[in-house]
C-alpha cells in the first residue's frame, strides 16, 4: 500500500493538493487495472460508471468516422484522466479509449468519486482546471478545422500532439512517436498525402526535424505564432 501511494497516486496532478491520509482514502476505494497495447478500455455509447487515471502508459481517445476510420480526438499519458464526462453527467460514453502501450490505470467508481468531489473542494478545482484546458484545446482545433488552409490545419494537430505527449529536451519540444500520417489526416480533416507534404514543408521552413516517427519542434512558440495558434 505504501509503494502504491508513494510512487503512483502522489504523482497524479489532480491529487497534488491532497494529504497522504486523503490519498490513502482514495486508494482504498479504487483499484489498479492493466490493459495491453491496442486493447479497448471503454467503448463509445456504453454506460459510464468509472473514472480512469493513467498511472503508467498512454491511451488514445477516438471516435469512428466515415468507412469506420479511426479519428483521434486526443492522446493522454501519465497523470491524466478520462471518463469524467459520464461520471459528471451520468450519460453514455462520448468516445472510445484504446491503449497505445501497456497501460496501468487507477479506476474509481462514479459514486465514490462524486463523494470525493464533495469532500475535497480542491479536487473539484483541479478537475475544472483540466477540463478548461481541454476546452481550450478543442477551441483551437475547431478554429484550425474552420480554416481552408491545409498547412494551418496540420500545424494545429502537431501543436495539439505536442501539448498532449511532447516532452522538453535540451530546450526543444520532442514528440517521440507521432501518430500515423493517415491518423493525423483524420484529425486534421485532410488527406494523408497533404499531411506528408506539410510535414516536409515544416522541415524546409526550419520549424521541425523528423527522424522516423520522432518529431522535434525547434522553436515551439515561433511555430505556434506562425499559424496564429
Amino acid at each position: 500500500m505504501g509503494y502504491f501511494y508513494e510512487d503512483l497516486l502522489a504523482t497524479v496532478p489532480i491529487f497534488d493538493s491532497l494529504t497522504k491520509v486523503e490519498l490513502l482514502q482514495i486508494q482504498s476505494v479504487g483499484k489498479l487495472v492493466t490493459f495491453e497495447a491496442e486493447q479497448e478500455i471503454i467503448t463509445e455509447k456504453e454506460e459510464g460508471t468509472s473514472l480512469f487515471i493513467i498511472l503508467n502508459g498512454e491511451v488514445r481517445v477516438i471516435r469512428k468516422g466515415d468507412n469506420d476510420t479511426e479519428v483521434i480526438l486526443a492522446i493522454l499519458k501519465n497523470g491524466q484522466f478520462f471518463g469524467e464526462m459520464s461520471i459528471l453527467d451520468g450519460q453514455a460514453r462520448s468516445a472510445s479509449v484504446i491503449a497505445n502501450t501497456k497501460t496501468e490505470l487507477f479506476m474509481i467508481q462514479r459514486n465514490d468519486f462524486v463523494d470525493f468531489l464533495y469532500t475535497y473542494p480542491s479536487l473539484s478545482i483541479s478537475i475544472l482546471k483540466e477540463l478548461t484546458k481541454r476546452l481550450r484545446t478543442a477551441d483551437m482545433k475547431i478554429k484550425a478545422l474552420s480554416m481552408k488552409d491545409a498547412e494551418a490545419k496540420v500545424a494545429s494537430i502537431i501543436i495539439q500532439l505536442a501539448d498532449e505527449i511532447g516532452k522538453i529536451k535540451n530546450g526543444k519540444l520532442v514528440i517521440e512517436k507521432l501518430p500515423l500520417q493517415v491518423q493525423i489526416a483524420n484529425m486534421a480533416g485532410t488527406s494523408r498525402e497533404t499531411v506528408s507534404r506539410m510535414l516536409h514543408k515544416f522541415i524546409k521552413l526550419g520549424y521541425i526535424e523528423m527522424e522516423y516517427s520522432k518529431v522535434t519542434i525547434l522553436e515551439y512558440s515561433k511555430f505556434k505564432a506562425a499559424y496564429g495558434l
